[in-house]
């Protein structure tokens, strides 16, 4: 027979694995979003192109790839947690790869790029996460 507190321990960790959960489902989604963008920039942009027009289309590939990424994302982890990454992931990704595309001689291969791509998610996607955990330190809902 289950008491009170007993009850209260498996909410808790519900409420606690729910979190982890959706934490790692940022990340998750952020690497998604990066990835996509390496790859639909590499598959856009090609080496003599100019590199000011190679970042000007990079990044509005990369808006593009966020924002189907990101809707389609939004239902499962949430809009906020995927599109303010992805947003940031998608804009200076699409620079970021389109001007490495256009910058070496050898751009290596996909799986490469696609793997930068998703660990530029990954720390983009810290980046949100500490600078949110910043501005909720020290405060609650209470306040």
């Amino acid at each position: 027979m289950r008491s009170l507190n007993d009850s209260s321990a498996v909410e808790i960790s519900s409420g606690r694995a729910q979190t982890v959960l959706f934490a790692v489902g940022d990340y998750v989604a952020g690497a998604l979003i990066g990835a996509a963008t390496a790859a639909a920039v590499r598959a856009t942009i090609y080496p003599e192109l100019d590199m000011v027009m190679a970042m000007l289309i990079g990044m509005a590939v990369g808006m593009v790839v966020h924002l189907v990424v990101g809707l389609l994302l939004t239902p499962v982890v949430g809009a906020f947690h995927v599109m303010i990454p992805g947003s940031l992931i998608g804009m200076y990704g699409g620079m970021f790869f389109a001007m490495r595309d256009t910058m070496q001689q050898h751009a290596g291969s996909l799986a490469h790029a696609v793997a930068i791509g998703a660990v530029f998610g990954l720390v983009v996607t810290a980046a949100v996460q500490a600078y949110d955990w910043v501005l909720r330190s020290g405060t609650t809902l209470e306040d």
